[in-house]
């Protein structure tokens, strides 16, 4: 059984003469249990369709369900199943750890004490702080504390907008090892993360750029279907690089790719002559070169 549902949604909004196009049908589907990841830059489209989802927001065309319920007539009904996660701190800053988880349980007619259990390890962790006022957290302690309030009335689905933007690398990975665990306890979990590294942690994702959708898959089957071969690149500093690569034969793309510039290649690496200043090493493609393939074409 799915638990969400979204058919041809696309939501646009204009400022003036201008109107910007946030999602252009959007369809796709999310599995009952499943850890599925929307990935996509920056004004993707990817908080638009979280709000749609969430019942912040209205579609302009199309229609979404989530637990079998429609996102627009029975929006009362859902947000009592749903936890939401926003990209930015939302908590009141002014109130202590206690005092938000108690206020958020509260919203939702239950106590925080009947269901502390349902956060305990994750509550176990900012405990320490739970007189300390929220906006005196450090990153990692209100991104806890966040992911505690959006689970304490016990949801069926919980949408995770963005949450390990700004957080150091181990937070994101304990971040990540909470996900798990409530995943094993049969919640559905959307996250979504301009983090292409994110991507493999998911069951599925779809990557999503300028409100398309341009595949959904399993990490590996996206790798899968790349097709390519990609030679990792390092030379005189990356402009030149750039440059020097423009005149090979047998490379049809190079873009910077973290030190080096990952060169995509159309015919055996072995018959390409490189030039002398470059060292090129194949590399296996990762969910950043799918995307990159991807977006390119959807531009062609």
């Amino acid at each position: 059984m799915d638990a969400i549902t979204i058919r041809d949604v696309s939501k646009a909004y204009a400022a003036g003469k201008a109107r910007t196009e946030a999602l252009r049908g959007v369809s796709l589907d999310v599995a009952d249990g499943e850890l599925f990841g929307l990935i996509g830059p920056d004004g993707a489209g990817k908080t638009s369709l979280f709000r749609i989802l969430t019942t912040l927001l209205l579609p302009d065309a199309g229609h979404a369900s989530v637990n079998g319920l429609d996102v627009v007539k029975d929006y009362r009904r859902l947000r009592t199943q749903l936890g939401y996660m926003p990209g930015r701190f939302s908590l009141y800053t002014d109130l202590t750890v206690e005092e938000n988880l108690a206020f958020f349980a509260s919203i939702f007619d239950t106590d925080m004490r009947e269901n502390l259990h349902l956060v305990q390890d994750i509550y176990t962790q900012i405990e320490p702080f739970r007189r300390f006022r929220a906006g005196n957290l450090s990153g990692g302690m209100k991104q806890k504390l966040a992911l505690c309030c959006a689970l304490i009335h016990r949801p069926r689905t919980l949408f995770l907008d963005e949450p390990t933007t700004g957080v150091d690398a181990v937070s994101r990975k304990e971040f990540w090892e909470m996900l798990k665990r409530l995943k094993a306890q049969g919640l559905t979990i959307v996250v979504s993360t301009p983090y292409m590294d994110e991507a493999s942690l998911c069951d599925r994702v779809a990557l999503i750029q300028q409100g398309r959708i341009l595949r959904v898959d399993t990490p590996e089957g996206v790798r899968r279907g790349y097709g390519r071969r990609v030679m990792a690149v390092k030379g005189p500093g990356m402009l030149r690089t750039l440059e020097r690569l423009e005149g090979v034969d047998g490379v049809v793309d190079a873009y910077p790719f973290g030190e080096r510039v990952h060169a995509v290649v159309a015919v055996d690496p072995d018959r390409i002559v490189w030039p002398e200043e470059l060292e090129a090493v194949e590399v296996t493609p990762d969910i950043e070169d799918c995307f990159i393939s991807l977006m390119k074409e959807s531009h062609d």
